[in-house]
């Protein structure tokens, strides 16, 4: 609505200023037509090609309905998707215009037909082109900034969906970690329990049935722990060499990947601060192994060539690990050399569990930190599943974003129209579902409107030079008549001649009453037949305004030739 009300109101300034000017023949035509462009513009939307071409017709016989075509080649061109259709539209509609104004050149327009073809080049260059060219390179950045949009959503889609399958995988690996531990544990249960119920059968038999029902016990848990982590398969089991032991995490296994790394060419300095973790429990000497484990393996695969220093610091209320490493020599080259940081993921799932801090990060000498604060004494979590459930990727929701807020939402359909097929519909325009902000409308609108001004500018200065280049037909000068002033008389070149008042003088019929003086022009008196002269008389009253007209003869006088004999 508001859009075609600026049209509307561009098209009635470019009639007013050329109807001002005097370049607007036959004005109530031109106003109709007009008035009809303003009510076929708002269906531009439904029938983009018929409006076009229908306005691109009316703006040749009228140039106020110009600002309307131009709006309505902006809109199509703007939201056309195929080039070569949007280009034959485009040409069609400048042909158009060129074609009407050239035919009524000679009723409606300048006059003839090379003015009018004049005429209609201005009208299809402002009107059609000018915005056509605007409308595609509009459309066209705004299907570019959508695509870069979805194209942004999708890998950051991508990005969650990793670091949700990387604390999945963590938290399989620590839950594998307890079930090892665990069925260590009820294993050795079992064992000392099947002994006591041997022992009990010759010692005291009425004892037996409590060992046999610790035994029956222990062998239910065994089983109901496969069941509940049965369904999280080998995913994320340490075996081999890196299958965790009772040692692991404690300052000789530290020392041990610290001289692998060392091994292996990196320059690995242990600092190692406070009691060993031998007392800890075992999923804290767990996290400090993996970190510095994964630690290490990052420095390996990225900066080989880096000096890594290993701080562990232990007191009575928490375990701190640290790991940096300086810039190395050589850069990464491309992006698979960067990683993906899944690993940096997982440990920041297995410190949070255990209720400590994670941070990871690059240093400004151009290094990374692995910077990580454990409890030495974690509290047990309130639900168990807490920790051995994990969340399945493409649930709704990750860990990251509990109430769904990221979660991106369907895409509206498309409302049917005519040329579906090649007009981009308002979403693509906006981004889709996302609502384009009320300082971007403002300012779209703002230029909008500066840009019809502009081309109403630029037609109004078009059709200018073309009316006022045309040439003129040359009329009869007008004849002075009574209420001029005398300015207004001797402005048309009629002034007094002395020979013609000598003539008129004794042979003048009375002057009027009101008279004042009068004049007599060389220009009115001509000779009637031999020997008589018409003159005519100029009378003016007071107010030097003109109050009659008079013609009279008198008797000429001829002047002989110096030879002849009067």
């Amino acid at each position: 609505m508001a859009v075609t009300a600026g049209a509307a109101l561009s098209g009635l300034g470019l009639y007013v200023t050329l109807g001002h000017l005097g370049f607007l023949p036959y004005p109530w035509f031109q106003l109709l037509a007009l008035a009809v462009g303003a009510g076929v513009f708002p269906l531009h939307r439904r029938f983009p090609e018929a409006v076009l071409l229908a306005l691109a017709v009316l703006s040749g016989l009228s140039p106020g309905v110009g600002p309307i075509t131009a709006a309505a080649a902006y809109a199509m061109a703007r939201r056309a998707v195929r080039a070569h259709w949007r280009a034959r539209l485009l040409g069609t509609a400048g042909a158009l215009v060129v074609g009407s104004a050239t035919a009524a050149a000679p009723w409606l327009g300048p006059g003839s037909v090379p003015y009018g073809l004049a005429l209609g080049l201005v009208l299809a260059s402002t009107g059609v082109v000018v915005p056509g060219l605007v409308g595609t390179a509009h459309g066209q950045q705004g299907r570019l900034l959508r695509a870069l949009r979805e194209r942004g959503d999708a890998a950051e889609r991508a990005r969650r969906f990793a670091d949700s399958e990387a604390r999945i995988h963590e938290r399989s690996r620590i839950a594998a970690e307890m079930h090892d531990l665990v069925g260590h544990r009820l294993s050795l249960i079992s064992l000392h329990a099947g002994g006591l119920e041997l022992a009990l059968d010759r010692a005291a038999p009425e004892l037996r049935e409590e060992a046999v029902l610790v035994r029956r016990t222990t062998r239910d848990a065994m089983r109901e722990l496969r069941q509940a982590l049965g369904v999280l398969g080998p995913l994320g089991r340490d075996t081999g060499p890196d299958v965790l032991t009772d040692a692991t995490g404690t300052r000789a296994d530290i020392e041990t990947l610290v001289a692998e790394s060392r091994d292996g060419g990196i320059a690995v300095r242990l600092d190692w601060t406070g009691p060993d973790l031998v007392a800890r429990p075992a999923r804290v000497r767990r996290a400090v192994h993996r970190l510095v484990r994964e630690a290490l393996t990052n420095v390996h695969r990225y900066a080989t060539a880096a000096h890594v220093t290993v701080t562990v610091r232990h007191d009575d209320e928490q375990v701190r690990v640290t790991v940096r490493n300086g810039a190395p020599p050589k850069r990464p080259a491309t992006a698979r050399d960067v990683g993906t940081g899944r690993g940096l993921t997982g440990l920041r799932e297995r410190v949070e569990l255990l209720g400590g801090s994670f941070a990871a990060d690059a240093l400004p000498s151009g290094g990374f930190q692995v910077d990580a604060t454990v409890p030495a004494d974690p509290a047990d979590p309130a639900d168990p599943g807490d920790v051995l459930v994990p969340e399945r990727p493409g649930s709704g929701q990750d860990a990251s974003d509990p109430a769904g807020e990221n979660t991106p939402s369907a895409t509206e359909e498309a409302q049917d129209q005519p040329g579906a097929d090649v007009l981009a519909s308002a979403e693509d325009q906006t981004g889709g579902e996302r609502p384009v902000p009320t300082e971007r409308r403002t300012t779209e609108a703002l230029m909008l409107a500066i840009g019809l001004v502009g081309l109403s500018v630029l037609m109004a200065l078009g059709v200018t030079f073309v009316y006022a280049t045309r040439p003129h037909v040359a009329g009869p000068p007008p004849l002075p008549r009574v209420g001029m002033t005398y300015q207004e008389v001797a402005g048309l070149g009629v002034l007094d001649n002395a020979a013609v008042r000598a003539a008129a003088t004794g042979h003048e019929p009375p002057r009027p009453v009101a008279s004042a003086g009068c004049i007599y022009p060389f220009n009115g008196a001509t000779e009637s037949r031999p020997g008589s002269l018409t003159v005519a008389r100029y009378c003016f009253d007071a107010s030097q305004r003109l109050i009659a007209i008079d013609r009279f003869t008198v008797p000429s006088v001829r002047d002989a030739a110096p030879w002849e004999t009067p």
